[in-house]
Parts: C-alpha cells; sequence; structure tokens
C-alpha cells in the first residue's frame, strides 16, 4: 500500500487519531500526513502510506484554503470558542462589511505570534502542553503569506475563506481580526477545504473507506509521483542500474532529454518511477573528463 489519500478528517478528533485509522483500515507498515489539523477541525488531510512517507518534504510546501466561521465580542485563550472567555464586549457588533475591511488588511505578507495553544515546539515541548500546564511563554511574531480573504455572511454567522501558505494560524487570524475591529473575536468552527491539489470535493471519509473492500480501499490511493509536480526524466535499462547504484547519470548520456542545474526530476525505469533526482554540476566521468550536469539520486522509493 503505497500512495496518498485525500482523507476528510472530522471534528472532534486528532489528526494522529484520523492517520492511526487509515493505517489500520490499509494494513500499511507506514503511515504519515501533512500539515495537521485542530480535533474541533474538519477538512482535507493528505494521509500518505507506504514509502509515499518520504513525500512528506515536497507536501508541507503547498498552499491551503480555510473557511471559517469567527465569533464577534468574544476572545479566548484558545482563540477559539473550545477555550476559556478572557473577554467579551458589551456594544453593538461590527457588520460583515466592517468585517471585510478588516480582513482586507491581513491580505499579503503578515506577522503573526504563534498561539500558546499550537503544537510548536520550545525546547521539546509543545506549546500547547505548557499552556494546559498554566505556562505561557514568549512567542516571536513570524511572517506568513495569506494570499487571499472573502468574508461572507449567512443566517447570521460571518465567514472567512482563506487561502494562504504554510504556517498559518486561522484562530490567530480570527482573534487579531476582531483586535482590530476593536470588539474581540474568536473562531467558531474551522474546516479545510484544500490542501494543494487535494481538494474537500475527492476527499473520502473514514466511514466511506469502512465500506470499502480490500480492492476498491486501494483504487481510492493516488500514486506516489502523481503527487510530485516535477519533469520526468527516463533511464535506460543500464544508466538505471547505475542510478539505483547511486551513479550520478550526466547529459551527455541522455540523447533527446534536457537536464536543468537545481532542478528535481521524477526518475523513472523499466517498471515506472522510481526515485527523485535533482540535477547538478559533478566531476567528470574520470579524471580526463571536465565536470558536467548531470542528475543524482535525493530519494528513493523502490
Amino acid at each position: 500500500m503505497n500512495g496518498i489519500l485525500n482523507l476528510y478528517k472530522p471534528s472532534g478528533i486528532t489528526s494522529h487519531s484520523a492517520v492511526a485509522a487509515v493505517k489500520r483500515l490499509f494494513g500499511a507498515q507506514k503511515a504519515g500526513h501533512c500539515g495537521t489539523l485542530d480535533p474541533m477541525a474538519a477538512g482535507v488531510l493528505p494521509v500518505m502510506l507506504g514509502s509515499a512517507v518520504k513525500l512528506s518534504e515536497y507536501l508541507v510546501e503547498h498552499d491551503k484554503r480555510y473557511r471559517a466561521s469567527i465569533l464577534l465580542g468574544v476572545r479566548t485563550d484558545t482563540q477559539d470558542v473550545t477555550g476559556t472567555v478572557t473577554a467579551k464586549y458589551e456594544g453593538p457588533l461590527p457588520g460583515v462589511a466592517a468585517v471585510r475591511q478588516a480582513a482586507s488588511r491581513f491580505v499579503g505578507r503578515i506577522r503573526q505570534t504563534p498561539p500558546m495553544y499550537s503544537a510548536l515546539k520550545r525546547d521539546g515541548k509543545k506549546l500547547v502542553d505548557l499552556a494546559r500546564s498554566g505556562i505561557e511563554i514568549e512567542r516571536e511574531s513570524r511572517e506568513v503569506t495569506i494570499h487571499a480573504i472573502d468574508v461572507s455572511a449567512r443566517n447570521g454567522e460571518i465567514f472567512l475563506d482563506v487561502c494562504c501558505a504554510r504556517g498559518t494560524y486561522i484562530r490567530t487570524l480570527c482573534d487579531d481580526i476582531g483586535e482590530l475591529l476593536g470588539c474581540h473575536a474568536c473562531m467558531q468552527a474551522l474546516e479545510r477545504t484544500a490542501v494543494g491539489r487535494f481538494t474537500k470535493d475527492d476527499a473520502h471519509t473514514l466511514e466511506q473507506l469502512r465500506e470499502l473492500d480490500e480492492n476498491a480501499r486501494a483504487a481510492v490511493l493516488i500514486p506516489t509521483e502523481n503527487c510530485l509536480d516535477f519533469p520526468t526524466l527516463s533511464l535506460p535499462p543500464f544508466r538505471e542500474r547505475l542510478f539505483r547504484s547511486g551513479c550520478e547519470i550526466y547529459a551527455s548520456d541522455l540523447p533527446g532529454q534536457t537536464l536543468r542545474d537545481g532542478m528535481l526530476y521524477k526518475v523513472c525505469g523499466t517498471d515506472g518511477f522510481f526515485a527523485v533526482g535533482r540535477a547538478g554540476i559533478f566531476p567528470g566521468k574520470n579524471e580526463t573528463c571536465e565536470p558536467g550536469l548531470a542528475v543524482k539520486m535525493v530519494k528513493f522509493f523502490g
């Protein structure tokens, strides 16, 4: 079982629990996920199975989309409705137009202070564990990127549809918008609707997976190579054997194929995709040869 599962995590369970359930269902030896979702949050959670766990470093940079419900007039220690209320606003609450105007101030490269109730670590300890012990430590703000925020209202509830880069805390965004408006705010609900190419519309729930037989479950896995946005490099059998042995393969030995210095490639052989390689300048094939452009393995997938 090697590949990526586009899982729709329900609210109420941790990302770790969701991955463990998937691992059992597929009988996979290894499993991991990209981008933790808080227990209260639902939505897209890409789960890597088998050798696909090696994809993690290539997937974590994907942009994400969220739909959050923002509750005005209340501030909590967790920045969401699960926390203890620390402040209330008693005056008239701003409308959706004011929220939209305030939210626009947070589009672009901004600085955010990570919340105490987060999985970030300090000296090997998660901030959330320190917070639950009543300990609060100073956190440095850091730069995050928010590409767009769309504000809408339905049945008196205000929603933020956010497209952002990794590392953005939507809870903190809600809290910051509330402070800018001067009325406090916290996050009431959160759904992640997309992680890169993985979208809510294509995601599978745990309930759906449990109803499938083994073959049908295997069929919903996305092949590892389909999740890599790298050009494909095909090696003939002899060059494939050398590459698998750790040798670099020079551009001069790959007629009809072009290498670009520094670029990553999906490397394919007789049986298809098996590795990721990076092109670069390497010493010549022997002492009489000049250094040349070649590709060398950086990640083996089998």
